[in-house]
This record gives C-alpha cells, sequence and structure tokens, in this order.
C-alpha cells in the first residue's frame, strides 16, 4: 500500500508540493474552463442558459401585447408588438443597469435612434386603434395611455430578473443591427422569448446546484518554517496540507 505521509506528508520538499498545488488546480481549472466554453456565448449568468424561444407571434395570442385589443387589424396588432418590444427593452434599460455588460441602456439608447422613424408609424397607428374603439378621441388617448402604462407594467419583474435581463440584452443588440424598416418583425421574431423569459427558469448546466471547491490553502514558505526542505513545526507550527 502507498504511504500516504511519504507521499503528502511534511518529508516532501517545498518546490515538490507548490508543483502538486499547481497541477491540482491547473486541472480544477481546466474542468471549469471546458464546462464554460460549451456555454453559449450569449451566457453571461448561467453556465447554461434556458432555452426560451419560441415561434413568431402576429399579437392575437392571449398576453402578448399586454392585453387584449378587440377588433385591432393585423397592421394594428403589428403595431403593438413593435410597441411591446420597444417598452419592454426601454424597461431592461432602466432595470437591468446592476450589469452594465448586458449594455441594456446604451443599446437601447441606439435602437431608438436607429428605428425612430418606424417606432413614430407604428405609435401612430396604434393611437389611431384607441380613437376608433372608443367614442372621443380624447378618449381614445387616454385609453392608449391606460395601455401604455400597462404593457410597461408587464414586463416588471424581481424574480425572474436575471433571464429578463439577459433575453433582453440579447434582443437588444440584435434590434441595433437590424436594418432599419425591420424593427416590427424582430418584434415577430422575438417578443415570445422575451415574454417566456419574465418565468423563472434557473441553471440547466447543473440543475442541482453549483458549489465550486473550497479555495487551497498553500503552506507558509518564508525560509524560516523550512529547514534543510522540512517543516519547521517550533517556528510555523502544525503543517496543513492543502490535500485535505
Amino acid at each position: 500500500m502507498l504511504n500516504e505521509s511519504a507521499t503528502w506528508g511534511v518529508s516532501l520538499r517545498p518546490g515538490e508540493r507548490v508543483v502538486m498545488t499547481l497541477r491540482i488546480l491547473t486541472m480544477a481549472a481546466t474542468a471549469v474552463l471546458a464546462v464554460a466554453a460549451a456555454a453559449p456565448a450569449r451566457a453571461q449568468f448561467f453556465f447554461q442558459s434556458p432555452d426560451l424561444r419560441g415561434q413568431p407571434v402576429d399579437g392575437s395570442e392571449p398576453g402578448m401585447v399586454g392585453q387584449a385589443l378587440p377588433g385591432a387589424t393585423p397592421e394594428e396588432l403589428k403595431a403593438a408588438l413593435a410597441w411591446n418590444l420597444r417598452a419592454a427593452l426601454n424597461v431592461a434599460a432602466l432595470q437591468c443597469q446592476f450589469a452594465p455588460q448586458l449594455l441594456t441602456l446604451t443599446n437601447y439608447n441606439k435602437l431608438i435612434k436607429d428605428h425612430e422613424a418606424e417606432l413614430a408609424t407604428q405609435y401612430s397607428t396604434l393611437g389611431k386603434y384607441f380613437v376608433r374603439v372608443n367614442k372621443t378621441p380624447k378618449a381614445g388617448q387616454t385609453e392608449l395611455d391606460k395601455y401604455g402604462t400597462r404593457v410597461y407594467s408587464s414586463f416588471s419583474t424581481v424574480g425572474a430578473q436575471l433571464t429578463f435581463c439577459q433575453t433582453a440584452s440579447e434582443i437588444a443588440h440584435m434590434a441595433v443591427f437590424t436594418p432599419r424598416g425591420s424593427f416590427t418583425t424582430l418584434a415577430q421574431e422575438r417578443l415570445r422569448q422575451l415574454r417566456n423569459s419574465l418565468v423563472l427558469a434557473g441553471e440547466q448546466r447543473f440543475p442541482w446546484g453549483f458549489n465550486p471547491p473550497p479555495p487551497v490553502a498553500l503552506p507558509r514558505f518564508e525560509d524560516a518554517c523550512w529547514r534543510k526542505q522540512m517543516w519547521n513545526v517550533k517556528a510555523c507550527g502544525p503543517y496543513v496540507s492543502p490535500f485535505v
């Protein structure tokens, strides 16, 4: 049987202990990096993010545009989709600043400028819907304002903040590089994913939880702690092995 004291005990030279420690640390770091490399590049909070993608939407799906819009035409529903996406990314720009690497605020400011004309057109279309289904233009404007408040509130989350912020960051990045005039198409393709992100979801690579190993405690390397390549108990107290 291998003599453990001869292998891990105090008789090893300081240099040998350092080499063994570094080998163990290198192996552990390599394993962690391998897992990280296998995760999607978009992952910011998880080793493997939940897959929240879904089929494209047309605005008629329950809850997709915040509230039901009875009698809305396909064009009016498209306008509602675009405005919902804009509102969601606006909420993310304010709510996700705890993680500045997501660039939610920076990208929101850029996409608002890039898609300004399309968003203005879609807002006008949405406003005409509320005027059409209400008795007076004033009543229509009031209902439009209420609708906007409800839409913003529908994207506020606490429990699912990580998935929402990460998803909003990804979509805002897409919006910056979406050609002008195609923001509504992006909303049709990605709003379901954004709605799905409002439901709490967690780590997929380690669903049972991930507890990293405790840090390795290295021995002291002062000359006073070593005499003839042996640990000096009188000078530095009992030797503590980093491998226990």
